[in-house]
């Protein structure tokens, strides 16, 4: 059986948990596989530590709880602080470069992406977390980037789908030049 299991951490304001919903529904919607959503935040509305975690598998799943995410997702520090502890030996670890700073003990070479600055150049920080998605499409391979689409343009707020996909597609044409470059 083949499953896989993903955790998207930052704070509140990021779409930490919208990015959860999207690639569940490209999952299982458009890629045909069955996925988990769990999400947990502070009581901050902004600001506060929020993550997202996603199970994608062949197979029912059993389950829904993330217990060693094999792809790790952090958009803030204290993200970066929380749960890197928790990424399974081997797995992919991800980072928003301008704001997760690596401790020098760091295990994972971690993949990194200017996501924020990214968004910034499309006139909107708000798709950060669409950015970050494209990336983690091109690096992980676990969702199809016709899936991503997909969702992303079901998902997101209505007049906004432009821009977003966008986003989507900066991310994961960033993704595959780091993966080229990477071997």
């Amino acid at each position: 059986m083949a499953k896989s299991e993903i955790k998207i951490a930052g704070f509140g304001g990021q779409g930490v948990i919208l990015a959860g919903e999207i690639i569940g529904k490209a999952a299982t919607i458009y890629d045909g596989k069955f996925s988990t959503l769990t999400h947990s935040y502070g009581p901050e509305a902004r600001g506060g530590a929020c993550s997202a975690q996603i199970i994608i598998s062949d197979q029912k799943v059993a389950y829904p709880y993330v217990a060693s995410p094999d792809v790790l997702v952090l958009m803030s520090q204290e993200a970066y602080e929380l749960y890197l502890d928790e990424l399974k030996p081997g797995g992919i670890l991800i980072i928003e470069q301008d704001l997760v700073k690596l401790g020098e003990s760091i295990a994972t070479k971690p993949y990194d992406i200017p996501a924020t600055r990214m968004a910034e150049e499309l006139g909107s920080r708000i798709v950060l977390n669409i950015v970050m998605l494209g990336f983690l499409t091109a690096i992980s391979g676990l969702v199809t980037h016709e899936a991503m689409e997909k969702a992303i343009r079901e998902t997101v707020p209505k007049g906004t789908e432009y821009v977003n996909l966008l986003a989507f597609d900066k991310g994961y044409a960033f993704g595959l030049q780091v993966k080229d470059e990477t071997g």
